[in-house]
């Protein structure tokens, strides 16, 4: 019985052993192409394949025969190993032909370009007149060609001993002080045995020598800028902005700030009116910056939602951003929180037109807001169409429930200011009691200034009268309700962008805001960024040109940002 157990087992060992063998895949030789072929760099840059790199490229097929060489560039070669270099950028074919076959590669050849560096700086800051920065230079060279410098660099600059450096010939100018703030933007011209190669660029940015201000702008069809708010620069000083490196994204109507970080409130494309029956065409977002511009979050994004529902505009106060979609309501998120998704379940209203008596009591569903915040404990919400003013009310009164029509008994005893006016955006300095308003309104649209006091008792248009403020030279401040940009970004005469933020410096109580004139229109100031100045009781301007929309004040003084 023992001998037929084992007997049994080995029986079951065999079978089991031949099963594994039968299973054992078999190594399938794959046939080789006919014709086939590798390449690689010459010398030095054996990772680049630049512009007078030589390449040498061997044969490996197996079939005999002639090898006959096609580079892309018109130029051909026989032979197992042959050397090759082109001379122009750009991507190429290259085959080879054997007899009766032929095998091809795609090559790509890149220019050659100076690639410039700054040297590390000592505190990692570059202080405007102060901090001497020097550059790290390569410019690939295959074939070890003679190279002309011609370096350019902005006004103010400086070599080591103080004098003026606008241009250099040397391979490295040494150390340069820089005499002006903002991004510096330094240029190389090499020639490469007479060819000029692609220009170098690098961008320096330098601070100032003390703790001012900053104020953030966002440029439409640009990027994110900041500048130093400088009351005291020296004769001959420049302020230039500084590039932040993010593109300031389709229509970002508001910039807030807050700790270390710029919130960047986005409404997307669709800002004006649009049919969205179907409720899917938002694509807004709130985006995080760091103050540095080193550290970019997504804070909410509506991305295939209603398109009302896009993030117009926001106020920030304790850990919570309140944003206000379009015409309906103000909701709130917490500070801390990203890349959240918006639903009116997640986010509801912390307030909305059927929250407040004022519905139908002063405004209707429709009514389109503007900027909104608190002043003085007190909301100030600013709506231009369809039931216009500064609507006015307190937290408690919000009501529990939304109504259908309101009644004299639930309006907020504070009030509409400016009612049947256009108010579009305001700043209010407490220190001096002054608030600052925008107006969208034909043949009255401007900026103002005045008291709360003198706000409350504002009743008709003539009355704004003696609140508006103007240039030195008389100039205006009337929105662009024609022509470019209003005709290119949709706008119509209902909701024109205008002046759709503005941010005090609390230092100075100079009050910023961003303009931007209708096309050819001599009454009224240039494009571009201003400020009220409440020493001069006149509009200046800060920066000439671009098309800003929303801006606001980093007051925590700084050299850099």
């Amino acid at each position: 019985m023992k001998n037929y157990w084992k007997l049994l087992a080995l029986t079951i060992v065999a079978i089991s052993f031949a099963a594994c063998v039968d299973n054992v895949p078999v190594e399938e030789e794959l046939p080789q192409d006919a014709v086939s072929f590798d390449y690689r760099i010459n010398g030095d840059y054996a990772l680049d394949y630049y512009v007078g790199s030589v390449i040498t490229f061997n044969n490996t097929s197996p079939t005999q025969g002639t090898p006959k060489w096609e580079f892309g560039d018109g130029t051909t070669a026989e032979g197992d190993k042959v050397e090759h270099f082109y001379t122009v950028a750009g991507t190429y074919k290259v085959k080879l032909t054997i007899g009766d076959y032929s095998k091809s590669q795609v090559i790509m050849i890149s220019d050659i370009k100076p690639l410039l560096s700054i040297n590390p700086i000592d505190g990692g800051l570059c202080e405007v007149n102060r901090t001497k920065v020097s550059f790290s230079l390569e410019v690939p060279n295959p074939q070890n060609l003679p190279l002309e410098y011609e370096w350019i660099f902005p006004n103010n600059t400086k070599n080591a001993s103080g004098n003026p450096m606008a241009t250099c010939t040397d391979r490295l100018p040494g150390e340069l002080l820089f005499g002006n703030v903002g991004s510096q933007t330094v240029r190389l011209r090499v020639k490469m045995d007479g060819r000029e190669l692609e220009e170098g660029v690098i961008n320096v940015q330098v601070g100032y020598y003390k703790p001012v201000p900053t104020l953030y702008y966002a440029v439409y069809g640009g990027h994110i800028m900041a500048y130093k708010l400088i009351e005291d620069a020296p004769e001959g000083m420049q302020v230039s902005p500084f590039d932040m490196g993010l593109a300031s994204g389709q229509h970002p109507f508001n910039l807030l700030f807050n700790d270390t970080s710029l919130y960047i409130l986005d409404c997307g494309k669709q800002f004006y009116y649009v049919n969205d029956e179907d409720g899917v065409l938002g694509d807004g977002k709130i985006t995080v910056m760091s103050n540095d511009g080193a550290k970019v979050e997504l804070m909410l994004t509506n991305a295939g939602q209603a398109a009302f529902d896009d993030p117009f505009y926001g106020y920030i106060e304790g850990d919570w951003l309140y944003f206000a979609n379009r015409n309906t309501g103000i909701m709130r998120i917490g500070l801390s929180e990203r890349n959240a998704v918006f639903s009116h379940a997640d986010y509801p209203y912390y307030v909305q037109h059927a929250t407040l008596g004022y519905y139908n009591n002063g405004w209707g569903y429709g009514s389109i807001g503007g900027c909104f915040g608190k002043v003085e404990g007190v909301w100030y919400w600013t709506k231009f169409y369809n039931g216009t003013g500064i609507f006015r009310f307190k937290d408690s009164d919000i009501l529990s429930s939304a109504i259908a029509q309101g009644d004299d008994t639930n309006v907020p005893k504070d009030g509409i200011a400016i009612a049947g006016m256009f108010p579009k955006s305001f700043a209010y300095d407490k220190n001096s009691g002054k608030f600052y308003f925008s107006i969208f309104d034909n043949g009255y649209g401007g900026f103002y200034s005045c008291t709360l006091d003198e706000l409350n008792a504002i009743s008709k248009k003539a009355e704004l009268a003696s609140y508006k403020k103007l240039t030195a030279g008389g100039l205006g401040f009337e929105p662009n309700t024609s022509g470019n940009p209003a005709s290119i970004e949709g706008t119509k005469d209902s909701e024109v962008v205008g002046i759709c933020q503005m941010a005090l410096d609390e230092a100075t109580g100079c009050v910023y805001f961003g303009y931007r004139n209708t096309q050819n229109d001599q009454t009224c100031a240039p494009s571009g960024v201003y400020r009220y100045n409440p020493a001069t009781d006149k509009v200046e301007p800060v920066i000439e040109g671009p098309l800003v929309y929303g801006l606001v004040v980093n007051n925590t003084p700084s050299k850099l940002f």
